[in-house]
Order: structure tokens, then sequence, then C-alpha cells
């Protein structure tokens, strides 16, 4: 089991530490797709995971999710967040054993779900439908310090439902002078480009397990398209992620490592549980 670098009081305490630096934006990897934001006393999560739901669900199938990371942090513990996201509708990106520890100790929590999965979330989570902010894809919130843009995201396809609202989205959050591109679960798709190339984008944050039909689920980027993406919207740094939790569906991140070098994109991999902060950017 890999041991995060930050857990449990440790964690808290970095993060309690960030609040003294306000002129930047902090985040940790809390593994998966899951990050938590700071930016001047505010707390965004993105797609957090800090459960083990999925490797009790899967472990007596022939897709087993052997957990390889051990949990940052309890969900119940983050009792300082005031925004979450869900991009898509899998567990990982839409947990109830995460969300509804972390609706219960923060009373105020806003939810940004995409619009199309309204009553898919709030079936799962048992809260009333009218709850979540749903966005469609060219839609914008501003809640908790944040402004969220929704933009598709392909996983594998970019599907809609009958309003053509797209089920799976990526979030571009701006947040004071910062901007972040949280993908989501996605493949490259036509079009793409023309989507982020809407903001200037200064950290980017991928996925990099890769698209193999022989996992029996959706895929994502690998480490080599995700860098060429990076570079593509002119990322000032891009952060994989979406690895090293399950067995069954990872990839090492030195292909990742390796593209990016060559393409002369900064990257930074973080260990789950790790802290980084924009200042490392001037």
């Amino acid at each position: 089991m890999i041991t995060p670098q930050l857990q449990d009081e440790a964690f808290l305490a970095s993060v309690h530490r960030a609040l003294r630096s306000t002129e930047h934006l902090h985040l940790w990897w809390l593994g998966q797709s899951g990050f938590l934001v700071q930016w001047q006393g505010q707390h965004l999560l993105l797609d957090p995971y800090l459960s083990d739901s999925l490797t009790a669900k899967y472990a007596t199938t022939d897709k087993p999710h052997v957990r390889m990371t051990d949990r940052v942090i309890a969900p119940e513990r983050l009792d300082f967040v005031h925004v979450v996201t869900s991009s898509h509708n899998h567990t990982d990106h839409l947990d109830k054993e995460t969300l509804l520890p972390l609706l219960s100790v923060n009373p105020s929590l806003e939810l940004v779900i995409p619009e199309a999965n309204r009553e898919f979330v709030a079936s799962r989570l048992g809260i009333r439908p009218e709850q979540p902010r749903g966005l469609n894809a060219g839609e914008s919130v501003k809640v908790g310090g944040f402004t969220i843009h929704a933009v598709p995201a392909a996983h594998n396809e970019l599907e809609t439902d009958q309003a053509g609202c797209h089920k799976y989205l990526g979030y571009v959050v701006q947040a004071g002078p910062w901007t972040i591109y949280h993908s989501g679960d996605t493949l490259r798709y036509e079009g793409m480009l023309e989507w982020l190339r809407r903001w200037p984008i200064d950290i980017a944050i991928l996925p990099i397990n890769g698209n193999l039909p022989e996992r029996k689920v959706a895929g994502n980027l690998n480490g080599t398209e995700a860098a060429t993406l990076a570079r593509d919207i002119d990322a000032q740094v891009v952060i994989p992620c979406h690895y090293e939790m399950f067995e069954f569906n990872t990839a090492s991140p030195e292909e990742f490592i390796t593209k990016a070098r060559a393409l002369e994109q900064p990257c930074k991999v973080l260990r789950a549980g790790e802290h980084w902060e924009t200042s490392t950017l001037n």
C-alpha cells in the first residue's frame, strides 16, 4: 500500500498553514481525480473519492478494485469546504460514501454537477433534485469564491441526454488571477482545443491511466496524450492524476514525464496528499 505524503493530521496541518499565504492558489492531490483547492480561505473539492466503496462493491467480481494508495483523509474531517464537483456519474467521481459525510459537516456546501445527471445524483445521494448546481457545456456558475465553467469531456464518447446536455464534463475553474482546467475523465476529441483556448490555463489536471479495452471500463488520456494536450493548450504546468488508486486501472507516470520533458512542457507529479502552490509559477 502506498502511503500518502501527507495524511490525516499532517494533511490538515498543511491546509491550515496554507491559509497564511493568500496571494497564491494552493492544491493537494487526494488520489484518483480528487483535488482540494484553496484560494483566499475558500475551499473547493474536485471529484473527491475518499472511501473504499468501490473496493467493497467489486470484491467478488472479475473486476476487483484493489486499492493501491491509502486514504489521505476521511471526508467527515473536511468541515471547511465550500464547493464540491462531480464531473460524471462513475463512483470514483460521484461517491455516496464521500459526499454524504461532506454534506453533513458542511451544511452550506454547494455541489456542482452535469445538468444531465441531476436525477441520478439526487437518487444516489438521497437529496432534493433541485439542490445541486447543474451545468451544461458552455455554462458557468460563481460559487464559494470560484467561477466554474463547464466544458465537454469524452469518456469515451461525447454523450448527451435527450435535451442535449453533456453527461461528462470537465471544469475550468477561475480563482482570482489563476485558472485551473480539471478535465474529469476524457479522451481527446475534435473541437477540444477550441473549447479550452478560451481561457489562459495556468494549471491543467489531466488523467494518464490510458484507454485499454481489456480493463472493461471507459478510458482516458495516456501519459503521452496528456502531456501533448497540456502543451497544445499552453498550460503553465500540468499535473497528472487518475493512477495509483486501483491495481487494474493505473499507469506509471514515467511515460507522462518523458513526453512532457521532450515537449518542454512544465509538469509536476504529486504524491497523494502532497501540497503544491502557484508560487512555483513565478
